[in-house]
């Protein structure tokens, strides 16, 4: 009776798995249709879609993008490749045995070494929490974290390519960098608190062999900071091609606005800091000034960037240290271009 009983079980299920199977298979049949479908229905509107790309805003469009992708990429890659390598290869405790253990002494030497020590933001923050987690005063780490990205010397060699007939920029740009990131650590050690910040608890590549390590770095930053590029190459050349030179030109021609204008700009497009200053150079309707804060605000906050401290170190972190550097770095790079520039 028991063989009887499960005989017909054993059938019903075996029916509704070919049942479910042949489901799946008519779900797996539906992509290359659809995927038929799009490419019929381009075909047959080829010829609005081509004319829709040889409108001049399109052509306008397609050039400033292209160029912004073609200037920022070599820096990108390089940039890539040394912070990958620098994040696998140099072991944190050496910059512990490098600081000086006073807290306010080691804030400007961590935030000098963003100068020798390339990498974008995206490494600076894993960087950043395994300095906190071998012993490196939180203070000094933060300062590194905001430094390496903004005045390393592929930063400041792409800056010079995209302002080739302004070199008191990459100046302007180091200084005011170097300024909000020392003034961020030492504000940090003033006025910080230790439940505040939740270091991480494990190191980013634990488990790993060097050379797996570095590649998973590099597949990472290239995937994410690429993205951020094409973005921000995207969203520059719509400035540039789709609103108006009017509504541009109101905004850039008020010396505050403009500051404030291109700093949220900066925070909303995330781009990676090997990459910002050609689509910074591309919006020449504002100021150098107003140029220069979104070179410095870029590298230390954004909307990506401020997603990577809350999961490094915390919400109640970012929730603090996010504003505070937005607020200083715009203070700072304005009274900076207007000494410097």
């Amino acid at each position: 009776m028991a063989i009887t009983k499960t005989a017909p079980q054993d059938s019903a299920e075996r029916e509704d798995t070919e049942a479910d199977g042949g489901a799946d298979d008519g779900r797996h049949l539906n992509s290359p249709l659809l995927l038929t479908l799009l490419l019929l229905t381009a075909v047959m509107f080829q010829d609005p879609i081509r004319g829709a790309l040889a409108a001049p805003v399109m052509q306008s469009w397609m050039t400033v993008f292209v160029a912004v992708i073609v200037q920022a990429l070599p820096f990108l890659v390089l940039g890539v490749l040394l912070s990958a390598a620098i994040a696998v290869f140099v072991p944190p405790s050496f910059f512990a045995r490098a600081l000086p253990k006073r807290p306010a002494l080691a804030v400007p030497v961590a935030g000098a070494a963003g100068a020798v020590l390339p990498g974008c933001e995206c490494a600076s923050v894993p960087v950043a929490g395994a300095l906190v987690r071998r012993g490196v005063t939180p203070a000094a780490a933060l300062a590194f974290l905001l430094s390496a990205p903004a005045i390393n010397p592929i930063v400041l060699t792409a800056t010079a390519v995209a302002f080739p007939g302004n070199p008191e920029m990459v100046l302007a740009r180091f200084v005011a960098s170097l300024l909000v990131a020392c003034s961020m650590g030492w504000l940090w050690h003033r006025l910080g608190r230790t439940d505040w910040l939740r270091p991480p608890a494990r190191a980013s590549y634990e488990g790993q062999g060097k050379g797996p390590a570095f590649w998973d770095s590099v597949r990472h930053d290239v995937t994410h900071a690429g993205g951020f590029l094409v973005v921000g190459a995207m969203a520059a050349a719509t400035l540039k091609a789709v609103v108006p030179a009017q509504w541009l030109g109101l905004a850039a021609g008020n010396p505050v606005l403009s500051v404030l204008v291109l700093a949220t700009l900066a925070v909303l497009l995330s781009i990676c800091s090997e990459a910002d200053a050609f689509v910074a150079a591309s919006l020449t309707q504002f100021s150098l000034t107003a140029r220069l804060t979104f070179l410095v605000v870029g590298p230390m906050i954004d909307l990506k960037l401020f997603a990577m401290q809350a999961g490094t170190f915390g919400r109640a972190f970012a929730l603090r240290f996010a504003p505070a550097t937005f607020a200083l770095a715009v203070v700072v790079s304005a009274l900076t271009g207007s000494v410097l520039l």
